[in-house]
């Protein structure tokens, strides 16, 4: 299964078997082997590369799971450091903002660790896509995936001056009618989220019309910087234009409530050691961003390590 996994890894059964300090007939016999106790197909052989099959993919996933949880047991009682490569999905002003500027504190603490970040607005599969966690606003419904809260990211709604200038400023949400807002699709519904306000204690939607429609975040923003509709996002995004004076709050008496920041992972058991600790450590960073803790970069690590391990 070792020598399977990392011939996929690698996409050659010559660097797999050098790797792993083994004949390379001895990783050609292992992968028949493992087509016959499967009954199928698990790789596809030319001339220049490996790949796996459909079913091929499929097993790779699982056996990387067990692998996994193979050193992961014995590293603990080892006591040996967490290892291996991390994969994460994130939005991609999320990973900049945020993760990007502190992860030389996270390496540096942790060298036998890799980090492959996947910058993505979509619905990604864990299991059927190999991602160890995904970092997502909202909340989800699946009952096999596994969610730890990390933050409550502020809300803002904006527009630019030019829409501003040409539909005029609303004086309320009662006073929405004749404007439009970037329409931002759901990549789970495949529909247009409404504008969200707070008045009065109670979360009042309005679905304004919406003449461009994108389900990228990033263009999202793009288009509310060149003045077609209202938007609402995190104000962490939009923080550097609202200052610069290129975007402009709007209906601050009545705004959307903070949206949650959930990091969401497969399954109900313990995760990896090095999935621990990078939650461990996410979970600071955002503290320190978030519920006004004020950390230091260079001290986050210190706050992590006076934490107590993770049960």
């Amino acid at each position: 299964m070792k020598l399977f996994a990392r011939i996929v890894e690698c996409g050659s059964f010559a660097q797999a078997a050098q790797e792993l300090g083994v004949a390379r007939s001895s990783a050609t016999d292992a992968v028949k082997q493992l087509e016959r106790e499967t009954g199928t197909l698990l790789l596809v052989r030319t001339t220049r590369h490996v790949g796996a099959t459909v079913e091929g993919e499929a097993f790779f996933r699982r056996a990387r799971a067990i692998l996994d949880d193979v050193e992961d047991a014995f590293e603990s009682f080892r006591g040996a450091p967490p290892s291996g490569q991390l994969r994460i999905e994130a939005v991609g002003q999320l990973t900049r903002s945020f993760l990007v500027p502190r992860l030389p504190d996270f390496l540096a603490r942790y060298p036998e660790i890799s980090v492959r970040f996947g910058q993505s607005d979509h619905f990604v599969d864990l299991v059927r896509d190999g991602v160890d966690c995904a970092l997502r606003s909202g909340t989800s419904d699946d009952s096999s995936l596994t969610m730890r809260h990390l933050a409550d990211l502020p809300e803002v709604t904006c527009a630019s001056p030019a829409y501003l200038a040409a539909h005029g400023m609303p004086q309320g949400i009662d006073a929405l009618a004749g404007h439009q807002m970037v329409g931002f699709v759901s990549s789970r519904t495949g529909e247009v989220i409404p504008l969200e306000f707070r008045r009065d204690g109670r979360l009042e939607t309005r679905a304004l019309p919406s003449r461009v429609e994108t389900d990228n975040s990033d263009t999202a923003a793009e288009l509310a910087l060149n003045g077609l509709g209202l938007i609402q996002a995190p104000r962490y995004r939009f923080a550097p234009h609202l200052a610069a004076g290129k975007l402009v709050e709007v209906l601050p008496e009545t705004p959307p409530d903070p949206i949650p920041l959930n990091a969401i992972y497969a399954g109900s058991r313990r995760t990896s050691r090095r999935l621990d600790v990078f939650l461990d450590w996410a979970q600071v960073v955002f503290d320190a961003e978030f519920r006004g803790v004020g950390v230091p970069s260079q001290h986050l690590m210190e706050r992590i390590e006076d934490e107590p391990a993770p049960v």
